[in-house]
């Protein structure tokens, strides 16, 4: 049943490969029979890339079998899904020796696994051997490139790929030629102005929707879906859900619903992922109903929620406080053997905290009180548990004293403080700005052995740091090495911060050498810390070095760092790098009132004023002007190029909204 679509001997050749080891043996009832078809299917279904190879090089010892073209861009392509760098090159410099000359698809192929692998000078290498052999992409190595810009965020060279790919491609076609089993039909290139058609399927329409979608140009992104709907290609189920996505992402959800009743009149059953997204969409606005329904109606239209359905569902309910839909949605993962994932499994577990404590304030602490002290009256042992309870509300409610006291009337009653009472007292104390008092109940956990890892330390250090007071941190940091406790990142993170904050890059480098010593990695939070540090004092190659590794980390630069980064190069009048940093913040709708004031000082600076007072419309159109900083950056522009006009109305915008003039405003006018 497995390759059931396939007939005549397929289908028992290849279990032969799937359960006989030895190939001779395996394929030795077809061994002469085999066509370039079935070769071509048996490499396809190979899932492993060494019994791939073990079969490519099996039929090249075989004389009687001719290896074309397609067979190596099967391999190349199982080969770079398996980022074998190595043997791909070698597969590509074979086909060379073997005069086996690339096609269209061979260079889709190695551009697509090199782009996907993350090796991206590669994929622009085969791009441009592609275009010095002069020879023109076909619609599937077409999508590829614009995937691989869009995968990287460049938007605009994605849209000009694809512009000067469709003026080549219209201007040679004269009849329409189906592409990928898809309806063909002329279309005019996504430009503005009137081109020649092209063919394109409904793969291509979905790869620039998204395009524009991710690139934040809902209105592009909704005259290419009418154009496919005029066209008479008719969206599928991942062009809607795109589309639904895009328009949810930015809040329009009177489009999601629109989409939806589009579906519907389409024909197009919605899936997994669609309820999925809509799951996603009002849980993150706030309607916890409707995302709820929609996993209803998701099951109600035998549909299978996946892990992502009940991932997203579970978090949205968990930071809610819906303690018994949680528990039901728990119950149902159960029976479905799907794994609660550690972010979720932290939602939940934060959830029964808040939900227990809200109860206790809810009924009252006096009440929670009485009912302790009634069981000590009749000579009951209060537990471990119901300390640590105690200890926890009068957290909540900011008695700090009482929860002290809780604490050090325990051996009273025969009853030893664990580790849970020791640590839930310590982050309370730290928490509330009491350092000091944390610190005397953090030596007395460290007393009874209780202290086995860095955590409690570190809430206590970054109270210290908090407050201003870096030498006690220091000097509780230096106690935590003493008792050679295993030390993280998270620690050496606190300090590095507290000496960028105060400008100290030889302390800050001390630490950051202490973490390459013991081989641990970067985080974001160091790599923004010493990024904050190094534009204090002006050290551009190091901080780009930092700005690297975060580049390479999942979160990726925050707008702080991109910022401090534009600063930076706005110093050294280095238009390029900072452009490159703003535009990306641009995109993905980040860039705030700084990187636009940054932006615009280094084009005064340099003396491009055009696109200076370009920056200051956009500054003005956005809202983005409520800083002093950035009135007078805009006020000192207008001024150096004598538009009066322009200087009077900022002077006035600014004084209506609250902001005080300085002396350099009043320099400037």
């Amino acid at each position: 049943m497995k390759w059931a679509r396939y007939i005549g001997c397929i289908p028992a050749i290849l279990e032969a490969l799937e359960t006989v080891g030895d190939l001779d043996e395996a394929l030795k009832p077809w061994e002469l029979t085999l066509s370039n078809k079935e070769r071509t299917i048996i490499l396809k279904e190979q899932k492993v890339w060494q019994r791939a190879m073990e079969i490519f090089e099996w039929f090249k010892r075989k004389s009687c079998y001719e290896l074309n073209v397609i067979h190596y861009n099967i391999m190349i392509r199982i080969l770079g899904k398996a980022r074998r760098w190595v043997e791909l090159e070698i597969l590509k410099d074979e086909m060379k020796k073997n005069g086996i000359d690339a096609i269209n698809s061979t260079y889709g192929t190695l551009i697509d696994v090199y782009s996907k692998g993350g090796i991206r000078e590669k994929a622009m290498y085969w791009l441009d051997m592609m275009n010095k052999r002069k020879m023109e992409p076909d619609e599937v190595t077409m999508g590829i490139v614009v995937q691989m810009y869009k995968t990287a965020e460049e938007f605009e060279k994605a849209e000009e790929f694809f512009k000067k790919w469709s003026m080549r491609k219209g201007l040679a076609e004269a009849e329409p030629v189906a592409v990928n089993n898809s309806t063909p039909t002329k279309v005019a290139a996504l430009s503005g102005d009137p081109q020649p058609h092209v063919c394109l399927s409904s793969y291509t329409y979905n790869t620039l929707i998204d395009t524009y979608g991710k690139a934040g140009r809902l209105k592009d992104a909704s005259e290419t879906f009418k154009k496919m709907l005029k066209e008479g290609i008719i969206p599928n189920t991942v062009t809607l859900n795109t589309m639904i996505h895009m328009f949810g992402n930015h809040g329009q959800l009177d489009e999601v619903a629109s989409l939806m009743h589009k579906m519907e009149h389409l024909g197009c059953l919605p899936d997994t992922r669609t309820y999925n997204i809509l799951i996603s969409l009002h849980a993150k606005h706030d309607n916890i109903v409707m995302a709820i329904g929609y996993f209803k109606k998701m099951q109600s239209d035998s549909l299978k929620p996946d892990a992502v359905s009940f991932r997203t569902l579970l978090y949205a309910l968990s930071i809610r406080h819906m303690v018994s839909e949680a528990e039901e949605l728990v119950s149902e993962m159960d029976k479905r053997d799907f794994e609660i994932y550690e972010f979720t499994q932290s939602s939940l577990t934060r959830m029964y905290i808040e939900a227990v404590s809200m109860l206790m304030v809810s009924v009252g602490i006096s009440w929670k009180r009485g009912k302790f002290l009634a069981a000590v009256k009749n000579e009951e042992i209060p537990s471990v548990l119901e300390f640590n309870v105690m200890i926890k509300a009068y957290g909540i409610n900011k008695k700090y004293d009482e929860a002290c006291r809780m604490i050090d009337s325990m051996d009273e009653y025969g009853v030893i403080p664990d580790k849970c009472n020791y640590n839930s007292l310590i982050q309370m104390l730290a928490s509330a700005d009491l350092p000091e008092k944390a610190t005397s109940y953090l030596r007395k956990m460290q007393d009874s052995g209780l202290v086995s890892d860095c955590i409690p330390y570190c809430a206590v250090i970054s109270s210290f740091v908090k407050l201003g007071q870096l030498e006690m941190a220091v000097g509780l940091f230096k106690e935590m090495v003493g008792f050679k406790l295993e030390l993280d990142v998270v620690v050496y993170g606190v300090l590095i911060n507290a000496y960028a904050d105060v400008g100290n890059i030889e302390e800050a480098s001390h630490y950051v050498n202490a973490i390459k010593e013991m081989g641990l990695p970067m985080n974001v939070v160091i790599c923004n810390s010493l990024i904050k540090l190094y534009t204090k004092v002006g050290c551009l190659k190091d901080a780009e070095e930092a700005y690297y590794i975060l580049q390479r980390l999942d979160v990726g630069p925050d707008v702080y760092s991109s910022n401090c980064m534009i600063d930076l190069y706005t110093e050294r009048s280095m238009v390029k790098p900072a452009e490159e940093i703003f535009e990306k913040l641009r995109r993905n709708g980040n860039a705030n009132e700084f990187s636009y004031a940054m932006m615009l000082c280094m084009y005064k600076k340099i003396g491009s004023f055009e696109e200076a007072f370009e920056i200051a419309q956009k500054m003005r159109e956005f809202g983005l002007l409520t800083d002093l900083l950035s009135y007078n950056h805009v006020l000192g522009l207008y001024a150096s190029d004598g538009r009066f006009k322009e200087a009077v109305t900022i002077f006035k915008q600014m004084i209506g909204s609250g902001v005080q003039p300085n002396d350099s405003t009043f320099k400037s006018l």
